[in-house]
């Protein structure tokens, strides 16, 4: 059965391309853009999808999962798409409870508490079996999508996955998962090594079901210094792009574009610049030229306005974008915020950030 989940599912050609260019290099006409989180709480029709349903039971229905992804790009000309799911699904895949509790965020029911309870996870996991759900919502949306865009697969990385599965939930200081490192390194490797191998098999079969782009959130980098990332993170973000890379070139799939997005990381640029993908993601607290020059000319950018200009009034925003844009250049860049859409902006305002990228990047390229 294992060819057969490979085999090409004829899906329809794609017809803006603009996203792909960008991220492997090429000159394209406009700078495209996408919001992380665009498929989120601020669009009405994304709450009344959602209103009735259990957070992981909508993740786990390729049908909901599917319509949560083309809302946003019936509203908005973006470039690219990015599958409905959530990160903590790796952690359900290897056998820990995780419930979203109202007010609260997502909440692990027994988090790790002793190097003990590592005997507890699923030592092979087999991500058909377990993650299955999401393979069916990409090929779904692939064919709902009619080639109008790309669609991104992604997955958390290693470590703040782990982060997750040790604090339970949310934390402001990471404190008990940071505490791993200094005092179990070897336990915290094992674990760190056993979500890698887990997350390659997961975006290598993402591909198979027919994501065309891959993006590897390290969201709580910030709480890392330069070396503890070192030491804990980086390792296995070059290793996962390395092994998917790999994999991908075995079971002769398509080598899409992989995007690393490690927030508040702005002391390892180089480093993931060197990492293995042909994009990195930067949040809004770095200077798009600072980034420019510590990254080279050899990777693309992806980037980088607060999520909090949105706020700002329409006009604002255009000349935000525009800004932006002149810092960055319109080439080898994808226009992004630095971080996800917040559930009480204003869609006229994602709207009007959408379109001034496109509006400003072709006048620039223009003249």
């Amino acid at each position: 059965t294992r060819s057969l989940l490979r085999s090409p599912k004829g899906f329809p050609e794609l017809k803006n391309d603009t996203f792909l260019r960008a991220a492997r290099g090429e000159e394209t006409e406009h700078t495209p853009v996408w919001c992380m989180r665009q498929a989120g709480r601020y669009l009405p029709e994304f709450r009344e999808t959602r209103a009735s349903q259990d957070f992981f039971a909508t993740c786990r229905s390729p049908k909901l999962c599917c319509e949560l992804t083309l809302q946003p790009l019936r509203r908005f000309p973006l470039d690219a798409a990015i599958i409905f799911s959530d990160i903590l699904v790796v952690p359900q895949a290897l056998g820990m409870e995780v419930v979203m509790v109202p007010g609260k965020g997502p909440t692990f029911t027994e988090p790790l508490k002793e190097v003990e309870d590592l005997l507890k996870l699923r030592q092979k996991v087999d991500v058909t079996a377990e993650l299955g759900y999401v393979f069916q919502a990409i090929t779904l949306t692939r064919h709902s999508l009619e080639g109008k865009v790309p669609l991104i697969g992604f997955s958390g990385a290693p470590w703040t996955l782990m982060s997750y599965m040790i604090e339970g939930g949310g934390s402001t200081t990471m404190s008990k998962a940071k505490s791993w490192l200094y005092r179990h390194p070897e336990a915290s490797h094992r674990l760190l090594r056993l979500l890698a191998d887990v997350i390659i098999d997961y975006l290598v079969g993402q591909v198979a079901a027919g994501a065309q782009a891959l993006q590897l959130f390290e969201s709580h980098a910030g709480h890392l210094g330069p070396e503890l990332f070192q030491d804990f993170a980086l390792p296995y973000i070059r290793d996962i792009a390395q092994a998917v890379k790999s994999k991908l070139k075995e079971e002769a799939l398509p080598l899409v574009p992989m995007i690393i997005f490690a927030k508040d990381a702005h002391y390892a640029l180089r480093d993931l610049a060197h990492a293995g993908y042909e994009v990195v993601g930067l949040d809004w607290t770095i200077w798009p030229q600072e980034a420019r020059a510590q990254i080279g000319k050899h990777v693309t950018l992806q980037g980088n306005l607060d999520p909090c200009a949105l706020y700002a009034p329409k006009e604002k925003i255009g000349e935000l974008v525009k800004k932006m844009l002149e810092s960055f250049g319109t080439q080898r860049y994808i226009a992004n915020l630095g971080h996800g859409l917040y559930p009480d902006m204003n869609p006229e305002h994602v709207g009007a950030f959408v379109e001034a990228v496109h509006a400003h990047s072709r006048h620039i390229n223009k003249h």
